[in-house]
């Protein structure tokens, strides 16, 4: 990461194999991204599920 306040920018296309290594170039932006939010007061909220999970739909 940077010194400087900026956002961190996703790793490239090219920078993740898909090889499952841990850590993954993903994992460290994750970490650095939840860095930079909290030194920076950002609230992360939870996304609601965009599946219907009534059982209405089961029935029709």
């Amino acid at each position: 990461m940077s010194d400087s306040n900026d956002k961190p920018t996703p790793p490239e296309t090219w920078e993740c194999c898909g090889g499952g290594c841990s850590p993954c170039v993903w994992d460290r932006h994750y970490d650095e991204l939840h860095s930079w939010n909290e030194k920076n007061g950002v609230k992360v909220v939870a996304a609601e599920p965009m599946v219907d999970t009534s059982d209405d739909h089961l029935f029709r």
